[in-house]
């Protein structure tokens, strides 16, 4: 533990809520300090988390203390447990969670090289652990070699802690964190650059700090923003690294999330065959002591004797009198149909008429004809009219595709795939219905379709529904959605009404897919000006926010009053023979023409800006100091009042859009009639548009 300092949150020896007392420091932080407690009552060790007294009166702090908390509906060896979310008698908020005994995974790498089956076991931990959070719909989002404890310094008790900026993926979940950046730039996915996250993320992380811990040294994701970027497009450097932990790595950091696996079983999986035919110490198994024969042959003869009796009886018995049926214990059916063309029917009948009738029934409901001989005759049958109530249940099975059906005694389980949702709800109230009056218990394990969803299909819905430009679904023109899937959706909407209202309408047509509604709400003169942008991709543009006093870069694109934001937009130096539009949206309904404007004419891209390591940089905000030494350019300061949401929008096309050079600034009006016009004019024109939003705040 730490040395104590005066400014601590807690002191040695205090007891919190009558129930935890401090026994020291584990750690500090920028809004906080986690401590080693323990329980008066139970005399459990726990660790507890506790804000500083200015950020326990924030609310967006709380929010995040809150969601830390809710972690604790999930119980997993691998997770770290919490407790509870309370306040002291001072007024500091504080999460209590296990104490987990251990190095991390940071410190043993540091300071020993970890061999390769050593770190696959703590990759199936911590795969297990992500299976556990993501069945929940949380996705870490700050997975690294820190936030990974080994148990008394065993791989295979790792632990994954520190769920802080934990994301909720349900449909419609709010975060505080948002989809802004979150994480650390080493181990985060490409796409957590661009404020995106999802199960993925998580599973590059781990290939990242399993990487880190074989290399040991934490992975160089570059020292520029543009340098960060360029560098999460390709793939990690392990060469070197044996196999099958290159295998394994490679697959998890794929650049593309699709390329990585879908879900934390197929990790658990693969890394369950690879540790299996590894060379680890092999398991004895103890052999049963054989006794010895000797002094027991006499008995040899007489009993084959007696054996030969007793068959000989038993041969003319039967000829006398009919051998009773087996019982069975519990009485059991399984009947299946597959969409392949595949039946299943076996089990048990009473007698022979019965199996024919279930027989009968059975072809009536599937159209294949089974032999009546699957059917064992046996006694134990449940209730008289067992057979005709399982020829009732396979009337109701053809509004399932791949049905099953699984009788034992007064028990069933019925498993299938419904066409929709609501098909699924009918096909429950049915069976439900027919257990009920045959005293049945019932467990009806019902899919919901479409078996396939076609993206197309998805993006349809979506336009209808769109009223801030366009909506983004996570898959191309003609792909689809597997069951299970997550239909991800991203944009933006005018308001959080909108999200909510995809939610509904999806859900009703997704089946059993999760829905992630991940969209920002606009005022209404972005929306109006998003209307009407062309559908085309960025065609590598990117726009790049820095701050005008420091000259550092903004990731945020939060800015604060008095700041002064300068932006660039950003190209591959190659890229010529095009012209460049860059205009600023602003949240007080006007549109500032900041490339070309009166004070420049210039649009060629390949005559503006610097190319620096093979980027082109065409500033078109700049700072204060700048524009004092030439007022032709364009700078702004955030003002003390019109906060809001404003948007810097960059478009691409073959040659110049304007006949003459447009006003310094302009109406929302005026804009959007000016945009339209162009794209009637000049069809094909425009071939890419970036944009980014500019939020100022107090």
């Amino acid at each position: 533990m730490i040395d104590a300092i005066p400014g601590d949150i807690f002191r040695r020896g205090q007891v919190l809520n009558n129930t935890y007392e401090i026994e020291g420091v584990l750690g500090r932080g920028g809004t906080g300090e986690v401590y080693r407690a323990k329980n008066q009552i139970t005399g459990r060790v726990v660790a507890i988390k506790a804000l500083s007294k200015q950020f326990s009166g924030n609310d967006d702090y709380i929010e995040l203390m809150k969601r830390e908390e809710e972690m604790r509906d999930i119980h997993h060896d691998s997770v770290v447990r919490y407790t509870e979310c309370s306040r002291s008698d001072q007024g500091h908020v504080f999460l209590v969670m296990d104490f987990i005994d251990g190095p991390s995974l940071n410190e043993v790498m540091a300071s020993r090289r970890m061999d390769p089956r050593e770190l696959m076991i703590v990759a199936h931990r911590v795969a297990e652990g992500l299976e556990a959070a993501q069945r929940h719909g949380i996705v870490h989002r700050d997975l690294s070699p820190d936030n990974v404890i080994l148990r008394d310094g065993r791989a295979e008790r790792a632990t994954i802690i520190d769920f802080g900026i934990a994301k909720d993926t349900t449909a419609g979940a709010l975060t505080i964190v948002g989809n802004e950046f979150a994480g650390k730039y080493e181990y985060a996915a490409p796409e957590q650059v661009d404020g995106r996250a999802d199960t993925r993320s998580d599973f590059y992380a781990l290939g990242a700090s399993i990487l880190a811990a074989w290399r040991g040294d934490v992975p160089f994701a570059g020292s520029t923003p543009g340098e960060i970027v360029r560098r999460k497009q390709m793939p990690l450097d392990t060469e070197g690294v044996p196999d099958p932990l290159k295998g394994l790595i490679d697959w998890l950091t794929a650049p593309d999330p699709r390329n990585r696996p879908q879900k934390a079983s197929e990790i658990i999986a693969r890394l369950d065959a690879a540790l299996k035919s590894g060379r680890g110490p092999a398991l004895e198994v103890p052999q049963k002591k054989r006794e010895g024969r000797r002094g027991r042959g006499w008995l040899l003869v007489p009993l084959f004797a007696v054996l030969a009796a007793a068959a000989y009886f038993t041969v003319n018995y039967r000829d006398f009198f009919p051998e009773p049926l087996p019982i069975a214990d519990p009485f059991r059916l399984t009947a299946a149909a597959a969409s392949d063309g595949a039946a299943q029917f076996e089990g048990n009948a009473p007698d022979a008429a019965s199996a024919e009738r279930l027989a009968a029934a059975y072809a009536e409901a599937t159209g294949a004809t089974p032999s009546t001989e699957a059917l064992s005759l046996a006694q134990g049958v449940p209730f008289e009219a067992w057979a005709d109530a399982v020829g009732e249940a396979f009337a109701i099975m053809p509004g399932l595709e791949d049905w099953r059906l699984d009788m034992a005694g007064r028990a069933a389980v019925v498993q299938g795939l419904a066409p929709g949702g609501a098909e699924r709800s009918a096909l429950i109230s049915e069976l439900d219905a027919w257990a009920g009056r045959h005293d049945i218990a019932l467990a009806a394990k019902i899919a919901a379709g479409p078996r396939v969803l076609e993206a197309d299909a998805v993006a349809g819905i979506l336009k209808g529904l769109a009223d801030c430009g366009t909506l983004t679904i996570d898959r191309a023109e003609g792909g689809s959605y597997a069951l299970g899937d997550t239909v991800r959706v991203t944009g933006f909407t005018t308001t959080e009404d909108t999200a909510a209202r995809i939610v509904a309408r999806l859900s009703e047509a997704v089946g059993d897919r999760r829905v992630a509604v991940e969209t920002t709400a606009l005022n209404a003169d972005l929306c109006n000006v998003r209307q009407v942008l062309p559908i085309v991709p960025s065609n590598a543009l990117s726009i790049w926010f820095g701050d005008g006093s420091t000259g550092a870069a903004n990731l945020s694109g939060i800015y604060r009053a008095g700041e002064n934001p300068i932006v660039e937009v950003h190209a591959p130096a190659g890229l010529a023979a095009a012209s460049l539009w860059v205009v600023l949206v602003d949240n007080t309904g006007k549109v500032f023409n900041l490339l070309p404007n009166m004070g420049s004419e210039e649009q060629k891209i390949d005559a503006l800006g610097q190319v620096e390591n093979g980027v082109r940089r065409v500033r078109v905000l700049h700072s204060i100091d700048e524009f004092r030494q030439d007022n032709s350019l364009m700078a702004m300061r955030i003002s003390d009042s019109d906060f809001g949401k404003s948007e810097i929008v960059a478009i691409l096309s073959k040659s110049n859009l304007f006949k003459m050079r447009g006003p310094t600034s302009e109406s929302i009006a005026s804009f959007v009639e000016s945009l339209t016009e162009i794209q009637s004019e000049q069809p094909g024109n425009i071939i890419g548009v970036a944009s980014r939003l500019l939020d100022s705040r107090p």
